[in-house]
């Protein structure tokens, strides 16, 4: 059963765990001849590793990878890469109290009622802990998509934080990597900082919705029915730990639209290209990319593991009171960014093989 492993051309498995010597992943499928390198590679786990500011765990990680096959003379051989990072802050002692129980809201219970063994030092593979092998990996589907389509942008951000939200009239791409955030609101991120203090001080967690946009992602990504682009990242942004709702476009919001209102109007443009007056669909129709940017969001819970006394139950069926000890993110959201943009990277380059395969350069003309 391949359930540690994603996509269909462009194949990741990750494996390892939050408290165990390493994690990392095995790419399969990448293109040869991509220019590949450890410190590429970094410079998008640096975006995500903790540590980094006051509002993520204080957990020290360097997430350094290490490239130990695939990769020839700076260039990927069409071999399977495997890519490891080592863990080195490790403080399992502080989960020693939670080995019998069950902290509310995680994947403890879950994971002991189907396996019937669960490791507890950090919640092992139920960890986001584990999207750092993720977000490795989406650094080689960058590099591959970099070739095959040299105009594509991806970039998060965090749209909603517990209660607040941005104000969209005040959306500046360049404040998004200006703060401890990723917000695109300059005003939002100082007051998110107060809102944020607040909680993490009253020993507890909040939510957060992270919207993910890949601008220069060509027509004709994506197959009907089965196939479809929009299914394929609804289910990667689900895949990612704490994630409970996916939209894409309006998603959800357009149930409250007519028709009339919903429908992207469709002209020719000055270069022979049809353009669209609006983008409800979020840059898909019938699970096929149009052409404009692709909207994605998802939305993050709390992180479960809080210092607030919270009832549950023991392996016996005790009641008992759990206080989760340890280094946590009190906004897990915030660190949800990169990852969402990783699993954009991953899907896009997957669906971009399987166009490849199938269609070779056969597309539609309009004109």
């Amino acid at each position: 059963m391949s359930i540690n492993t994603f996509g269909h051309l462009f194949r990741v498995t990750t494996w390892g765990e939050s408290h165990g010597p390493a994690l990392g992943a095995t790419v399969d499928g990448c293109p040869p001849g991509v220019a590949v390198d450890a410190a590429m590679l970094q410079h998008w786990l640096d975006r995500r590793k903790p540590g980094q500011s006051k509002y993520t765990t204080q957990r020290r990680e360097p997430d350094a990878v290490e490239i130990l096959s695939g990769v020839f003379e700076g260039k990927t051989t069409g071999m399977p890469i495997q890519l490891m990072i080592r863990n080195t802050d490790q403080r399992s002692k502080d989960y020693g109290d939670i080995a019998e129980t069950f902290r509310p809201g995680h994947a403890d219970i879950t994971y002991w009622q189907k396996y019937g063994i669960r490791d507890y030092r950090g919640g092992g593979r139920s960890s986001a802990r584990e999207t750092a092998a993720r977000v490795a990996a989406s650094g080689v589907a960058r590099a591959a998509l970099g070739q095959i389509m040299p105009n594509l942008k991806i970039k998060g951000y965090m749209v909603q934080m517990g209660s607040q939200h941005i104000n969209r009239e005040n959306f500046d791409w360049d404040q998004i990597d200006q703060n401890d955030f990723w917000v695109p609101d300059a005003e939002a991120a100082t007051n998110w900082a107060g809102y944020l203090d607040g909680i993490r001080k009253s020993h507890n967690s909040v939510g957060a919705v992270i919207e993910v946009v890949a601008s220069g992602v060509p027509a004709g990504l994506g197959a009907p029915i089965y196939g479809k682009l929009d299914t394929d990242l609804a289910a990667a942004m689900m895949s990612i730990n704490a994630v409970k709702g996916v939209e894409i476009g309006e998603g959800m919001a357009s149930a409250a639209l007519t028709g009339e209102a919903n429908a992207d109007e469709i002209f020719m443009g000055n270069d022979g290209q049809p353009v669209y007056s609006s983008n409800h669909a979020g840059g898909i129709l019938g699970g096929i990319s149009t052409g404009q940017d692709i909207v994605v969001r998802f939305a993050v819970k709390p992180t479960s593991s809080i210092l607030t006394p919270r009832q549950s139950i023991s392996k016996s069926g005790e009641a008992i009171e759990v206080v989760t000890k340890g280094r946590h993110d009190p906004c897990v959201g915030i660190r949800a960014v990169p990852v969402g943009e990783a699993m954009m990277a991953c899907v896009l380059l997957d669906h971009a093989l399987l166009h490849r395969g199938q269609m070779g350069d056969t597309k539609g003309t309009i004109g």
